[in-house]
């Protein structure tokens, strides 16, 4: 790994951290925007913790299920962001990054799955 890779256990906390962050400033609205602030914080931080989970898995098919579980709460994450966003709940320019990382984050996840299940 080279000083510009980060491992995805690293990438996947940092993005947790900054969606926690983010449903901070959204639990400070009322209504539909804090209802969705807890769906995305679930889903975001989710995605992390099933990663993190993977390293203990007691099997490769165990491994490749929590990296599977990690990248259907990716795409729920970006289900969430994208609604918030489309819908003007939030500023694009302030959600925008965390959508882009979301992205990433899934296309790791689903390049990883593949090649383990090719092994």
């Amino acid at each position: 790994m080279t000083s510009n890779q980060i491992s995805i256990t690293d990438r996947t906390k940092a993005f947790a951290i900054r969606i926690v962050k983010a449903c901070s400033f959204l639990d400070e609205k009322s209504g539909v925007t804090r209802t969705l602030s807890r769906q995305l914080l679930r889903s975001g931080t989710s995605i992390g913790a099933n990663v993190r989970e993977a390293q203990s898995a007691q099997s490769d098919k165990d491994f490749i299920n929590k990296l599977e579980i990690a990248l259907k709460e990716a795409r729920e994450t970006q289900y969430w962001l994208e609604i918030l966003i489309e819908s003007g709940l939030v500023e694009k320019q302030k959600f925008e990054l965390l959508l882009q990382e979301a992205n990433e984050i899934g296309k790791i996840l689903v390049s990883s799955t593949k090649k383990l299940k090719e092994k």
